[in-house]
């Protein structure tokens, strides 16, 4: 549609790009081709703060050095980012095992979604998954009760009511399930003090 009335194609890749889907970009599997794509988040390997803009050469206006701020040309973040770009991205290895572990995650949720009777909705690709139940209450109360066993879950959504799940891309499946699991038995508890009350 952009190509049909001359738009710029942007795409934002800053939370889910960098190889969070399975593959490095989030919109390879659609085959797309955007003008613009703008990253962030995971792109320096390690947590360090670095943003950077992609722009095809057509549209690029600006000269070297003119498009600066405050997370760009960090050193050590862009040698961190080599490194893991290096490290993981070479070839399929890392990619595969993300994807894995994907389906991993969605399989736990799909089966804890069933438990509950199909209540909930799972949405995601790769690494990211939503688990959505339509409320509010029963997510904050879900999330609250992981925290208290130490798993950080955050929450999205127009109402915050999908918990949203982004491991590290290097979680090993052991550590994965048993954050599953934390999430799987504050979840139960969180139902069952609904009924209770």
């Amino acid at each position: 549609m952009a190509k049909e009335v001359g738009a710029i194609f942007i795409v934002d890749d800053i939370q889910m790009g960098c190889g969070l889907t399975g593959e490095f970009f989030s919109f390879e599997f659609a085959a797309l081709s955007p003008d613009i794509v703008v990253m962030s988040k995971s792109l320096s390997g390690y947590g360090l703060p670095l943003s950077m803009l992609l722009i095809k050469e057509a549209i690029d206006a600006w000269e070297p050095g003119e498009h600066t701020g405050t997370f760009r040309g960090n050193n050590l973040a862009l040698v961190s980012g080599k490194a893991a770009l290096n490290l993981y991205w070479r070839n399929q290895t890392f990619s595969q095992q993300v994807r894995r572990l994907g389906a991993f995650m969605r399989r736990r949720l799909d089966a804890i979604a069933h438990q509950h009777g199909n209540k909930f909705a799972v949405r995601g690709r790769g690494m990211i998954c939503g688990f959505d139940r339509k409320t509010t209450e029963i997510a904050e109360a879900t999330s609250h009760r992981a925290f208290e066993k130490r798993l950080i879950i955050e929450r999205c959504g127009p109402t915050d009511q999908v918990v949203k799940f982004l491991p590290a891309l290097t979680i090993d499946q052991e550590t994965l399930g048993q954050g599953l699991d934390i999430f799987e038995e504050s979840l139960t508890e969180t139902l069952n003090s609904a009924r209770a009350s």
